[in-house]
């Protein structure tokens, strides 16, 4: 068996994917294209500054064949100095240079330009059978530079070509060219581009492993922080540790302790409440239990009798109080709002509230009426009342304004006056319970919402004092609010009492 706290844990599904591999994956794509976009661009470069630098090496040896080429003392043009005439692709060695010379008569109405001209071609020096420049060749510095090939191998060519005159006046044109295989050159870059990529390919798993260590070495205060709350015993609701935590974390953390504190409060409101309650009903058992031993020894009947009428008493006065605690207790859970919000006629729930407290409000010789919304007083239910739709769930505003009318019943004296009213207007709707009772001062006005508090000018102190409190929890679940303000005043000099039960106007409605 696992120790406690290491538990997995039971209906939660982790993710597929970590955020080491997520962080990889996103990071392996990106680099691979960086990598094939990165060789392509240093091949295209590289290759094109490699195959300058040996144009320019063909360019230089064609230039030295070009000025060795002059008329001699006899006026015929020949090479002043002697060159080796060498063969392509000579020997398994690098291949060397192939030059080549060679002059076309030009008539006298001709120029330098190249088109077919008459006459035989004189070899100076070279391979006879070597590419003469095609007509698209292109021309760069003042040479012509192209690729051809030759007796089946890939050449590097570049060519100069000028007219020159001999002893006698004539003029010809002087082609010289000179003349490298370049598929080993290829190879060569090729071979290089390899290395290359090899090098860029250990960069990039070197990368990944220092990505890969720097999200582990990230992780570890998670990691921690995971174990020092599975090692915690299930009611210890400390909050946790973030200050060693990276500061993305830190919100997700200080959520997390605020959800912690919240529940821990509710925990403590509920001990409170379960405190309050066993205290509120001791009392009456204790009541009950001595008065039915009194019954039990009680020998005249008539006695015995009035002891259980008083039981029956505060058994009545229990009920009351477990149905208000229950009531409580079902308030102050989260509401679970479907889809589509309620909506209820405030109007309507508050003439139901009224009808059902009239017997109650008769018997302590009490006036409860109503105001239907948008008209005066009435005496009986006017189907033509305007309606004040709200967002909210009609049961529970139902149970908060009979919390309210209840109350004020109970305080309100004997011949009192109780107006239950329901009204809409610009700041939302309202309903109103309006007593010329004793009132509430207005510094302890606040304290009323407090479980068990009771006022301390009520003619009727069996109360439980959780009428308030439970009005207040089903109006806040509903998105609403209950106020105390004065109410009618009487002719002892008391103001009386109002409570308003305010609430958002259904959407539909605005």
């Amino acid at each position: 068996m696992p120790p406690r706290g290491t538990e997995p844990s039971r209906g939660i599904k982790h993710p597929r994917w970590g955020l080491r591999t997520r962080v990889l994956a996103l990071l392996l794509p990106c680099l691979f294209v960086l990598l094939v976009i990165d060789n392509w661009y240093t091949y295209q470069a590289g290759y094109q500054l490699l195959q300058d630098a040996h144009d320019q090496t063909l360019l230089e040896s064609a230039r030295a064949l070009d000025e060795r080429i002059a008329p001699d003392g006899a006026g015929t043009i020949e090479v002043h100095e002697s060159l080796d005439r060498q063969s392509l692709l000579d020997g398994g060695g690098s291949p060397r240079i192939v030059l080549y010379a060679a002059l076309t008569p030009l008539s006298e109405s001709q120029g330098p330009e190249r088109a077919a001209p008459p006459g035989p071609v004189r070899m100076l020096v070279g391979a006879a059978d070597l590419p003469t420049p095609p007509p698209g060749a292109a021309s760069e510095r003042g040479s012509l530079r192209y690729d051809a090939n030759y007796r089946g191998q890939p050449l590097r060519v570049v060519a100069l070509e000028r007219t020159l005159r001999d002893g006698s006046g004539r003029s010809f044109r002087l082609l010289v060219q000179a003349a490298q295989g370049n598929q080993p050159r290829r190879e060569a870059w090729v071979h290089a581009l390899g290395t290359a990529l090899l090098r860029d390919g250990a960069t990039v798993v070197i990368v990944l492993l220092l990505v890969w260590f720097g999200v582990d070495l990230s992780l570890r205060p998670l990691e921690h922080l995971h174990r020092s709350v599975l090692a915690r015993a299930p009611d210890d609701l400390r909050p946790l540790d973030a200050h060693e935590l990276p500061r993305e974390v830190t919100p997700l953390v200080e959520a997390i302790n605020r959800h912690i504190d919240a529940r821990q409060q509710l925990l403590a409101e509920q001990t409170r409440l379960l405190a309050d309650a066993s205290h509120q009903l001791r009392t009456p058992l204790a009541i009950m239990l001595t008065q039915a031993g009194y019954a039990l020894r009680e020998p005249d009947p008539a006695l015995a009798r009035e002891t259980l009428h008083a039981i029956v008493t505060q058994l009545e006065r229990s009920r009351r109080l477990c149905e208000q605690l229950l009531a409580l207790a079902h308030a102050n859970q989260p509401a679970e709002r479907p889809t589509a919000a309620a909506t209820a006629d405030l109007n309507q729930v508050a003439r139901e509230v009224t009808l059902q407290y009239l017997p109650l409000a008769r018997e302590k010789q009490q006036d409860l009426g109503w105001v239907d919304a948008g008209g005066d007083g009435a005496t009986e239910p006017d189907s033509n009342a305007a309606a004040v739709p709200v967002a909210a769930d009609a049961a529970e505003l139902h149970e908060a304004l009979a919390n309210l009318v209840h109350n004020a019943i109970r305080y309100t004296p004997v011949g009192g006056r109780i107006t239950v009213s329901a009204r809409a207007g610009p700041g939302g709707a309202c309903a109103e319970v309006r007593d010329n009772g004793p009132g509430i001062a207005a510094n302890r006005r606040a304290g009323m919402f407090e479980r068990f508090a009771k006022g301390s000018a009520a003619p009727d102190q069996s109360g439980a004092g959780l009428g308030l409190p439970i009005a207040r929890a089903y109006a806040r679940r509903n998105g609403g609010e209950i106020e105390l303000a004065d109410g009618d005043p009487n002719s002892a000099g008391s103001c009386g009492l109002a409570a308003r039960l305010r609430l958002p106007v259904a959407p539909a409605a605005r």
